[in-house]
């Protein structure tokens, strides 16, 4: 796959069964979501390239009708359409707002979400499907960021895409006790995350666990004629999560039963809390192959932790620690940011405001589908009602091994 001055299309590498990340060539072209797939890219600041800056079409896949219907009528606006500079500024956002979080708490990771601002915005404001108003929308896209100790990330894209859980105040108590923007991402805590996710290896195996359970329910509830379960799962995952058995073992099982509606991205940025990666983690991830329909992908995107701070980026001294003030006040010159701290310039907060019409739509037409699977499939209706409120059915407790004393 020809290099790209956005790293996304970098390695996309298939989730073998044999061999979890690692997956020999094949013949088959990548086939992504069309709303990856047919982004024309421009040139961001934070990811490494090894060609000359350039616009690059990702080839794109066979999209059923119904689901291009879906993605027109959400009017999503593509890259194409969007002033690069807003671009550019919209990413500078995310990263200064995990920034200014992480400074405001003395205590946290900001070297990820500079590095990872683009891939972030990528994925939740061009890629992905969600109502920020209803967080447990069914047929949402659901999102893991395994490399949970990046988490000013998530509340940053939260907080743009208009999720209530995350407001203003919500950003400046991040790491603060009782706050809804803890160290870690805790689905328990904040609307919004999908998965408790901190410990490595964690959250791109619940990121398996995910897709399997969209592939089980389709399978079950689908019918020719209706497609009501029907969304992706996306990852980020970091060298630290690659370290880990847990994370080849699930993928393993992903490539094993076909899970092709899981992406992941891999934070390649080569640093780890102690140092560069050299010192302990010199594995191939990324062998030279072409993602199948039927198998999940990985997207390697080579970036820079810490991008835009003069003194730290590319070191693990920004990893785990807030950068300082004097650092951040170098960091914004050398950003060109000269505004004051959690400030969402009005440009990219009207730029990012259309997701919460566009996310009502996109549940709005689900649920008419729904009401119309419903009136044919009344009995498969109930039963997926159940499965997703979390009901057990009746006589549940005659399939245990023993019997329940009252």
């Amino acid at each position: 796959m020809a290099a790209s001055s956005f790293a996304l299309s970098q390695a996309a590498t298939t989730l073998s069964p044999s061999a979890a990340l690692r997956h020999e060539s094949s013949t088959n072209t990548t086939q992504l979501p069309s709303s990856i797939s047919t982004l024309s890219i421009p040139t961001f600041s934070g990811l490494k390239s090894t060609s000359t800056p350039s616009s690059r079409a990702v080839t794109p896949r066979r999209v059923s009708a119904s689901r291009r219907h879906i993605i027109s009528s959400a009017a999503v606006e593509s890259l194409q359409k969007t002033d690069t500079s807003l671009v550019d500024k919209s990413v500078n956002t995310i990263r200064f707002l995990a920034i200014d979080a992480v400074e405001k708490a003395n205590s946290g990771h900001p070297g990820l979400p500079m590095g990872c601002a683009p891939m972030g915005h990528i994925l939740y404001d061009e890629v992905m499907r969600y109502n920020p108003k209803n967080p447990y929308w069914f047929n949402r896209d659901r999102f893991v960021l395994s490399a949970g100790h990046g988490c000013m990330l998530h509340y940053a894209l939260l907080h743009l895409a208009g999720y209530d859980s995350v407001k203003e105040e919500d950003l400046k108590q991040f790491r603060q006790w009782g706050s809804k923007t803890p160290g870690h991402p805790e689905n328990f805590e904040t609307p919004g995350i999908e998965v408790t996710t901190g410990p490595l290896g964690q959250g791109i195996a619940n990121a398996v666990g995910l897709a399997v359970a969209e592939k089980h329910l389709a399978a079950r509830f689908n019918k020719p004629d209706a497609k009501i379960v029907d969304h992706y799962t996306y990852c980020i995952l970091g060298d630290g999560c690659q370290m880990e058995g847990i994370a080849n073992e699930a993928c393993s099982l992903a490539g094993h039963w076909g899970l092709g509606k899981l992406i992941a991205f891999y934070d390649d940025n080569h640093i780890s809390i102690d140092g560069d990666t050299e010192i302990a983690f010199t594995e191939s991830v990324d062998r030279q192959a072409k993602a199948v329909t039927d198998k999940p992908t990985l997207i390697k995107v080579t970036t820079t932790i810490g991008f835009g701070s003069p003194n730290k980026a590319n070191s693990y001294s920004v990893h785990g620690a807030a950068l300082g003030a004097k650092e951040v006040d170098a960091t914004r010159q050398n950003l060109g940011w000269p505004y004051e701290p959690f400030h969402v310039p009005e440009d990219v907060k009207k730029h990012w405001s259309r997701h919460t019409a566009e996310g009502a739509a996109l549940e709005s037409e689900w649920n008419v589908k729904f009401g119309e699977y419903e009136k044919k499939y009344a009995e498969d209706a109930a039963e997926l009602k159940s499965i997703a409120d979390g009901v057990l059915p009746n006589g549940w407790e005659k399939a245990l091994p023993f019997e329940l004393s009252t």
